[in-house]
């Protein structure tokens, strides 16, 4: 009987703590011993696992139902307007950007200069103006290695050929729950030096101090906004994306902490630095495009896109992973058009999913149950206000009938023998989605 009760309790345990903002069952977080590459299979086993800033983030805010702002028109009409002289610059652009390192809890720390912004960077024990940040032997900086030709990634590091550009670099402990951003960073010998640097808190929704940068303009993260490899091939990016437009006016919105009004303006036609895009609704996006521009897609009308920079053209940054198949995101390069695109009301550091009163779920104990019996689910949510319920057959070896899905207490019947997650959200529309679920071995 207690290796019975072990075998129930011990699914339970695990899966409860680790259903991610998505309702994705994360698994344990694998250990990281040496530091690994962003476009490696061990990196991806990683990055699967880690709820990648908290479930109420505005990186991981579902904004699919969210109203527009009154000028949305206007403002995407600007958009395009100030890309008008760039020509073919009026479609929605990915660029190979930014990559990171994930490293051990034990990686050694070096100094690093920073030259331009030291008063805004996180020196994280460092004297200033140097930090003390733990980068690896092998970090990459942005671009490398899809972007960068013939060049190895040590003569990358060292901009061998004075290529320039914003060289961002990104280094994460996902076991102590943190990682540091730079911007134009350089290796010289065994030293680095950067622009500036940020150091971020995966677990907490805390902001840069108000008017400083970080490594991206706006005084944002960019880890959490990359499209990355693994998440494009499950057919999904799970949050929302790091956006580029040309001008920027005046004055940051939550979550940007920074602007960089270039020439300076306070027209509210002109997007700030936080302001969120959304793919239109009723974008149909055709079936016979690549999983991987599905994944992006799905994402741009689910979580958006914030803008985060001035730049020339209106993109998204995505990984340089050289494994991407080639020409895979193409469609959308030639098809979505800034039109294609609205702008919507956000929420500040209190609001949205950030305010009061969450929903619960509760799937109940695991369960044993016999094929073709129906067995009672002892679900339960709670909320302040009206909360709608949903199970769902998240994976098991055939299809599950339950007697009302979006009930909380319900009964199931499984056809066949085996082991079956079943999952059960509760859903407001303001707060994140609570998910819970239960594992039911079912005999014959």
């Amino acid at each position: 009987m207690r290796h019975l009760i072990f075998l129930m309790a011990l699914p339970q345990m695990v899966l409860a703590e680790l259903i991610n903002h998505e309702g994705r069952i994360l698994g344990p977080l694998p250990a990281v011993t040496t530091p690994l590459l962003f476009n490696t299979p061990e990196a991806d086993a990683v990055v699967s696992a880690m709820q990648i800033m908290p479930r109420t983030s505005a990186w991981n805010e579902d904004i699919s139902e969210r109203l527009l702002i009154a000028n949305s028109a206007a403002m995407v009409a600007r958009v395009k307007a100030d890309l008008a002289v760039e020509a073919g610059r009026q479609n929605l652009r990915l660029f190979s950007e930014m990559n990171y390192a994930l490293v051990p809890d034990n990686q050694p720390v070096i100094p690093i200069k920073f030259f331009e912004y030291p008063k805004e960077s996180d020196l994280d024990g460092g004297k200033f103006p140097n930090g003390l940040y733990p980068i690896p032997p092998n970090q990459p900086v942005e671009g490398w290695p899809a972007e960068t030709g013939n060049l190895s990634n040590a003569e990358w590091q060292q901009d061998l050929h004075d290529a320039g550009g914003d060289r961002h670099s990104i280094v994460v402990k996902p076991g102590a729950g943190f990682f540091w951003e730079t911007w134009q960073a350089k290796r010289s010998g065994t030293a680095w030096k950067a622009a500036n640097g940020a150091k971020w808190n995966l677990g907490s929704n805390a902001l840069r101090q108000a008017g400083w940068t970080s490594a991206d303009a706006a005084g944002l993260a960019m880890f959490p906004a990359l499209v990355r490899y693994d998440e494009c091939q499950r057919g999904m990016v799970e949050h929302a994306l790091r956006l580029i437009v040309r001008n920027t006016r005046t004055g940051p919105i939550y979550p940007a902490t920074h602007q960089a009004s270039n020439p300076p303006t306070n027209d509210p036609n002109v997007p700030a630095m936080g302001q969120r895009f959304r793919l239109k609704g009723d974008f149909v996006i055709p079936k016979n495009w690549s999983i991987q521009e599905k994944a992006v897609l799905r994402a741009l009308k689910k979580y958006g896109a914030i803008v985060a920079d001035n730049g020339g053209f209106f993109s998204v940054s995505i990984t340089p992973d050289d494994r991407y198949p080639r020409d895979c995101f193409s469609h959308i390069l030639n098809n979505i058009d800034i039109n294609n695109f609205e702008v919507i009301q956000t929420t500040d550091a209190n609001g949205g999913p950030r305010s009061p009163g969450s929903p619960t779920a509760s799937a109940g104990a695991d369960l044993w149950a016999t094929a073709g019996v129906p067995v009672n689910l002892a679900g339960k949510s709670t909320a302040p206000g009206v909360v709608t319920v949903q199970w769902k057959l998240y994976s098991g070896p055939a299809p599950v009938v339950f007697a009302n899905a979006a009930a909380a207490a319900t009964t199931a019947t499984f056809s066949a023998p085996g082991s079956y997650t079943l999952m059960l959200s509760a859903a407001d529309g303001v707060h994140a989605v609570a998910y819970d679920a239960t594992v039911v071995t079912v005999n014959r």
